[in-house]
């Protein structure tokens, strides 16, 4: 445990000595490089900020406008019957756009239910499993330059899916 420790503590730094060593090495002006790159990431997140404005919005207005709580509840009847809980419905739907607004969410269930509880671990194997597919395809298809995403969506929902039956698999396992 103590060479874990000490490896996550030294690894970051270490990998950067690396990186300017070998930069130096075979003499690469390290610090204009840098200021290439970091210009470059400057303006992907000029273009992408449209995009991540309009998602976090979005999510906002589904939480205040109690859409989201409206659709949970008609969901949730349902989904109780594959034994999927009604209570984290919210943070499965959430999920798919937002993971910050997501585990806000978690954060509830936490509070209310506890870490440890079913819910809890639930919701924390689920937040592994899953991945923020709105988000995701929104920022890398237009940084990208994509167009077509083809079958993208479909294969992102049905891994969603396969996730979330895998998190109530190993929740239920404990």
């Amino acid at each position: 445990m103590d060479f874990l420790i000490f490896l996550s503590t030294y690894i970051i730094p270490f990998i950067l000595f690396i990186v300017i060593g070998y930069a130096l090495l075979i003499k690469q002006n390290v610090y204009e490089t840098f200021i290439k790159g970091a210009a470059s990431g400057f303006h992907t997140v000029i273009g992408i900020m449209p995009t991540l404005i309009g998602l976090m919005v979005a999510v906002g207005v589904l939480r205040a406008s109690g859409f989201l709580d409206m659709l949970s509840d008609i969901l949730g009847h349902f989904l109780q019957y594959i034994g999927f809980p009604a209570q984290l419905v919210p943070v499965t739907i959430v999920r798919m756009f937002s993971s910050s607004a997501a585990t806000g969410l978690t954060l509830d269930i936490f509070k209310e239910y506890g870490p440890d509880s079913f819910f809890g671990n639930l919701v924390s194997i689920m937040m592994g499993c899953t991945e923020t597919i709105f988000y995701t395809m929104s920022v890398y298809f237009m940084t990208a330059k994509v167009k077509k995403t083809r079958y993208t969506l479909p294969g992102a929902l049905i891994a969603t899916l396969a996730g979330i039956a895998a998190s109530m698999v190993l929740a239920r396992g404990m």
